[in-house]
């Protein structure tokens, strides 16, 4: 088994004042946003550079869009996409979290260096799921998600129901709850109106006593409010970003990493003791 990049990961723990901000790498011809434009190893390299550039803390590598509508793919291409760059964005030494829910893929990502496994169904996908990540001694996203949307339920009841479903599994697994993390799937299983019930009441979800991610990074309740596509979304992304880190996300998923890593240290200087002499 190769060796893991000896490199530390950001503390999720509330000891750090600044958000961590988590860069979106998809190497998929079909990613809702940016499907197509790195799904070249060249093209993917180049920007993962970019991004470690512009201050992300983790990358968040994926190699099947997970955007509502997708087609699966099966584990063979997945792994193909992802496997030729790899190794090589692990080398650059910025945390890795590889985004997938086949436990197959999660456990070849973490034997080749990476450090958190990014599950879009919160471990409840894939049975094997808890246990590669266990083994693995990463951390671990669980998002909450839905097979389709239902305005008639509340929300917020059934992503805390989901979670604890979730947490049982890792905490049986042998996951520590220090490697725990929850992200509420702003965007999976949702109508505008709960993303932004979400949203509001982001905070109650500290409720659970683990560190909180939240991804709305171009997405659709963006898109409503503004009228605008996918690539006029920016500054709206961080809007609710921002929201959600006021109300305690410890990290965000972004597409845009500069905007997002500025809005952070904006919000860390708002937090911590200014000199007033200064």
């Amino acid at each position: 088994m190769p060796t893991r990049t000896a490199y530390e990961l950001p503390r999720f723990d509330g000891t750090s004042e600044r958000p961590h901000v988590m860069g979106i790498l998809n190497v998929t011809p079909d990613s809702f946003s940016d499907g197509g434009r790195h799904s070249e190893a060249p093209a993917a390299l180049r920007h993962a550079r970019e991004m470690i550039a512009e201050g992300a803390d983790i990358l968040d590598l994926g190699g099947e869009s997970t955007r509502p509508g997708s087609e699966p793919v099966s584990l063979d291409v997945e792994w193909s996409r992802i496997e030729p760059i790899l190794d090589e964005v692990i080398a650059m030494g910025t945390p890795v979290s590889i985004d997938t829910y086949k436990a197959e893929i999660a456990r070849r990502a973490c034997r080749a260096g990476a450090v958190i496994v990014n599950d879009v169904w919160g471990l409840q996908k894939d049975p094997a799921m808890a246990d590669v990540v266990a083994e693995a001694g990463t951390h671990v996203v669980m998002m909450h998600n839905r097979l389709a949307a239902d305005a008639s339920i509340d929300i917020l009841s059934d992503i805390d129901r989901f979670f604890e479903t979730s947490m049982s599994l890792a905490d049986k697994a042998g996951i520590t709850r220090e490697k725990q993390i929850l992200d509420p799937g702003f965007g999976f299983g949702k109508t505008i109106d709960q993303n932004f019930a979400v949203l509001n009441r982001f905070e109650t979800l500290k409720k659970h006593g683990l560190p909180l991610l939240a991804g709305a990074s171009r997405k659709r309740m963006v898109g409503a409010v503004l009228q605008a596509e996918m690539e006029d979304r920016l500054y709206g992304s961080v809007a609710v970003h921002l929201t959600a880190m006021l109300k305690g996300a410890a990290i965000v998923r972004a597409h845009d990493v500069r905007p997002h890593v500025d809005c952070a240290r904006m919000l860390e200087a708002t937090r911590l003791e200014r000199n007033p002499a200064a």
